[in-house]
């Protein structure tokens, strides 16, 4: 039976490396060679030099691939190693459209980075397909795609955006990090690259940074195979070895972290002490319909204001489970302030066009029984009536 008749639950486990042909161990090799004997001069091996090529990045890569339904995967040492080489393939001169909410690391680079090298760019809200339209000029060549974006989890058309682009004769990059393939395939909807931070849900355990590329074209494999090789910011083996870990319990994890996001996103949107509450599964949320249409969840990301920054602050500092910290897609609940974290690249001026208020965290539901995490954030905001009485 091909691999290609299971699920994708089962491929996580059941692929082309659930096994090492040489011994029959049930888990890959990890490679540590950096360099490998060549036995002729006229003809070298498959690897020669490991930032080239390494067995067990291969691995990672080949697995990543097949679960985005494309044809080569790249693994890099970070989520911004791999979407700053993606964006190598542009040239001095050209333009991209991207998404006005993106993650501050990314508009760090697209703001300070590619503008130096002549590479310019238009922020819209890719929500409204007008204003998407208006943005492109005759030196288009990218559309950047974050959907569910970061941190107002707004949701993008990936294949109308996707047919646009190819009008066009442009590339669609999509950042895939809050779905993965799990939830939603970018490729299969007419993207050229997919985009991961693999640090968050596909290795899941706050323990490795790296950072994934799929694309489904030959020459483009080639392109960004020339790119990786040459910039060198390649992913470890041990590094490789956790996220392929990782990956194994992708599924599950996502699946009861999902469950638990949106009941925590109800419990929220109907506390009195919730402004408002950003998930996409949420009736009021103005993408519900697309999100059920191109993908098959809404994810474990959710984000929710507060009425000011005090009341934010004496929230944090109340309650006792979730990790206060940068990053998302872990077995433990993150909290995260994006105004001072994910987003603090972006100048306040620049948050705030977009939304991004003082009073905004962000929350990446863990493993943790809902329940638990309802009664700790009940505590919390009992602690900000008590400093509304006092």
């Amino acid at each position: 039976m091909e691999h290609e008749e299971f699920s994708f639950e089962t491929r996580l486990l059941h692929n082309r490396h659930k096994m090492d042909a040489q011994t029959g161990a049930v888990s890959v090799p990890i490679q540590h060679a950096s360099t490998f004997h060549q036995f002729e001069i006229d003809s070298f091996g498959k690897y020669d030099y490991a930032r080239s090529l390494n067995p067990t990045r291969e691995a990672l890569e080949d697995i990543i691939a097949e679960l985005e339904g494309g044809i080569r995967g790249f693994a890099f040492s970070s989520g911004m190693a791999a979407i700053s080489t993606a964006f190598l393939l542009l040239s001095s001169g050209d333009h991209v459209v991207i998404t006005e909410d993106v993650y501050g690391g990314t508009y760090r680079m697209v703001t300070e980075v590619l503008t130096r090298f002549g590479i310019e760019h238009t922020f819209v809200d890719m929500t409204d397909f007008d204003q998407v339209k208006q943005a492109i000029r005759p030196n288009t060549k990218a559309f950047y795609v974050e959907t569910p974006s970061n941190p107002l989890l707004k949701v993008t058309d990936v294949q109308a955006i996707s047919q646009l682009a190819k009008a066009h004769n442009a590339l669609t990059f999509v950042d895939n990090t809050f779905l993965t393939p799990a939830l939603q395939k970018p490729l299969e909807l007419g993207a050229d690259v997919v985009l991961h931070s693999a640090t968050k849900f596909l290795s899941g355990h706050s323990d490795v940074v790296a950072g994934l590329a799929v694309v489904k074209d030959e020459a483009l494999a080639k392109r960004l195979y020339f790119l990786q090789n040459s910039f060198g910011a390649v992913l470890g083996v041990q590094d490789a070895w956790l996220v392929m870990r990782g990956l194994k319990t992708l599924h599950v994890r996502l699946e009861q972290s999902q469950k638990a996001a949106l009941q925590i996103a109800r419990f929220l949107e109907n506390h009195p002490l919730i402004e408002k509450v950003y998930y996409p599964a949420l009736e009021n949320h103005p993408e519900k319909e697309l999100q059920e249409k191109q993908a098959s969840g809404a994810g474990a990301v959710l984000s929710f204001e507060l009425a000011d920054e005090d009341a934010l602050r004496t929230f944090v500092s109340n309650v006792k489970i979730p990790v206060f910290a940068v990053s998302l897609g872990a077995v433990e609940s993150i909290l995260s302030y994006p105004a001072k974290m994910s987003h603090a690249a972006m100048p306040q001026a620049e948050r705030e066009k977009r939304g991004i208020k003082n009073s905004l965290l962000r929350l990446s539901v863990g493993l943790e029984k809902p329940e638990d995490l309802m009664k700790d954030f009940s505590q919390a905001l009992e602690k900000l009536q008590v400093n509304k009485l006092s």
